[in-house]
């Protein structure tokens, strides 16, 4: 599957099938889930969130999207508007990913951040 990216100032009422908008004055994106289920799937873009490329011509989101508060717990990444499929979480696989997203964001916000190359500092 194939999306289309539009960059918006905000994000319309209205999101099409097929379609990933991308806000950056609210640093967000939101597109319908790729497994058709017809849910919003929102990524804020942030140094604990989702990260955008946009390369001139596509983009691709990072990390993957793993939907698994929505009954379809569909997995995907996005990369150069390419939707690549990943296997389903199960339970502890989720859980152990919400903990080390939660201890991530805690970190951060206590004023460490993490480099591109996994090595911890203070600004």
């Amino acid at each position: 599957m194939r999306l289309a990216h539009k960059f918006v100032t905000s994000i319309p009422r209205t999101i099409e099938d097929g379609v990933i908008y991308i806000s950056m004055e609210y640093a967000t994106a939101i597109h319908k889930c790729c497994c058709g289920c017809g849910n919003a799937v929102v990524t804020p873009f942030s140094p604990t969130d989702w990260k955008l490329a946009f390369d001139g011509e596509t983009i691709s989101l990072y990390p993957s999207l793993g939907n698994w508060n929505l009954k379809c717990r569909s997995h995907y990444w996005i990369k150069n508007n390419v939707v690549e499929w990943a296997e389903t979480w199960n339970k502890e696989q989720t859980d152990a990913a919400r903990k080390n997203e939660k201890r991530d964001k805690k970190q951060y916000f206590s004023g460490k951040r993490r480099s591109l190359f996994g090595r911890w500092f203070k600004p």
